[in-house]
């Protein structure tokens, strides 16, 4: 479909070698646009032609500015968008989403998210609705294809669905009921058991400062 077309229900940005979004062209659509691909491109949080040293000295005030104007944030205007593809860019955990209630699929596939927290937090923000989600070929998506053991690979799905309740495909796997289920418990009884650990920690602490009072006191002169 030739993106220029009017009324567009899906655009394809796709192997453009495009460095940043094509806003203008995208918003055009605005009223009609459900699903949009910018996979395969050369998008990152950043302009292209700034380099580090640039960054570095660059006034903070001006660097957010920037910073967010090269991000999808640009898109929280297409309220009937479902489907944002964004696979083989250079986004990393720190991309900012504009909030999209009408998000239920996202495809980050192979692009630089290392910080799975961080990542997923916005995910589950700005996609309130968010349905499927893929993320693979991610230094924090480890799995088979990317060096991942079966453990890790475990542990990622279910730190992933126990933050977004409502995900039903993670990457190309059914999010089942009993795995939503131990997802849930497992990472509940990890915050659990940290706040007791805390707690004991901070009971012990106490119990030591009034030894060493005890042990520290000046002897009356009724003990002399």
């Amino acid at each position: 479909m030739d993106p220029e077309e009017s009324g567009a229900c899906w655009l394809s940005f796709a192997h453009q070698n495009l460095s940043e979004i094509p806003s203008e062209r995208i918003l055009m659509h605005g009223r009609t646009l459900q699903l949009l691909d910018l996979s395969h491109n050369l998008l990152d949080e950043y302009p292209s032609n700034l380099v580090d040293t640039q960054t570095e000295t660059m006034p903070s005030q001006l660097f957010s500015f920037i910073q967010v104007y090269w991000n999808p944030v640009l898109l929280g205007s297409l309220e009937k968008l479902s489907t944002l593809v964004l696979d083989s860019n250079s986004y990393t955990s720190h991309v900012k989403f504009p909030y999209m209630p009408s998000i239920t699929a996202l495809s980050v596939n192979k692009n630089r998210i290392t910080n799975l927290p961080v990542f997923v937090q916005e995910v589950q923000q700005r996609f309130p609705n968010i349905k499927i989600l893929s993320m693979m070929n991610n230094e924090a998506a480890p799995s088979y294809f990317n060096g991942g053991t079966l453990t890790q690979h475990k542990d990622y799905r279910q730190y992933v669905i126990s933050q977004i309740p409502g995900l039903q495909i993670l990457d190309d796997t059914e999010v089942l009921e009993e795995e939503w289920v131990k997802a849930r418990k497992t990472y509940r009884l990890h915050r659990h058991s940290r706040k007791k650990t805390e707690a004991s920690s901070a009971k012990k602490g106490t119990k030591s400062s009034h030894v060493a009072v005890k042990h520290n006191a000046p002897r009356s002169r009724a003990e002399d």
